[in-house]
């Protein structure tokens, strides 16, 4: 029997975290055959009471695995889920967030399909946070092609199911306070022609509380990249 990691990162989300534990705690319970499935949220330093929130909700939701980390953004949280659950022998990964934008009606259309595809990825093709970020989105997947040759619908959605060993396969390539992983996870599927495939998501606009990653902040993390995105490259060719 298959265990599954639904793993979410958490920041300020005390307006949001209730929802998210009732939207997503179903779909665990729902794939939780061997008793080994696990909702695994973590609090990223939250400076409101979303970490204490969480310890409430788990008190009656046996498959909730809150986790607390040091503030250290989006990206890392999401790497430190990931090897938690490489970690606690999870065979698949899902990841999305906490924010409300995602749709738990979907997942058992991905799901459906990982005997299929290895990374099952979404593809927002309607973004509801806007087009500032959607513009973002589009020159991080134009970069993708100009530096790794690859095309890509979607770099970066949250929401995503992996094979775990295949995020294990490739984590160890990425730094622990990487800010992107998924783009660059997203990059090595495609470049390394892992079994993937993209299906359209659902993405709603945000349903309140405090995003980590503001567009300036964005920005400043996409000129970094390219200089990543040339380092990795040059990694994959030695």
């Amino acid at each position: 029997m298959e265990t599954l990691y639904i793993i979410i990162p958490a920041y300020n989300e005390s307006v949001n975290i209730r929802q998210c534990v009732e939207d997503w705690y179903p779909v665990v319970e729902a794939h939780n055959q061997n008793g080994k499935s696990r909702l695994v949220i973590i609090n990223d330093g939250s400076k409101d009471d979303t970490y204490q929130i969480l310890l409430e909700l788990a008190k009656e939701r046996p498959l909730l695995l809150p986790l607390t980390k040091e503030n250290g953004g989006h990206g890392p949280t999401v790497l430190y889920g990931y090897r938690y659950a490489i970690e606690n022998g999870s065979d698949f990964i899902f990841q999305t967030d906490s924010d409300g934008q995602t749709t738990p009606s979907e997942f058992e259309l991905f799901w459906n399909k990982r005997n299929e595809y290895d990374a099952i990825l979404g593809n927002r093709i309607v973004r509801g946070d806007g087009k500032q970020r959607k513009f973002v989105e589009n020159v991080v997947c134009i970069l993708l092609r100009l530096i790794f040759g690859v095309k890509v619908e979607d770099a970066n959605a949250p929401y995503r199911l992996m094979r775990t060993q295949l995020v294990a396969k490739y984590i160890d390539k990425l730094p622990e306070d990487y800010e992107i992983p998924n783009i660059m996870f997203t990059t090595y599927f495609v470049y390394n022609e892992e079994k993937t495939v993209f299906i359209p998501i659902t993405y709603k606009p945000r349903n309140g509380g405090t995003t980590s990653i503001n567009l300036r902040k964005f920005i400043k993390i996409g000129w970094k990249a390219v200089g990543d995105f040339r380092k990795f490259k040059k990694e994959i060719d030695d």
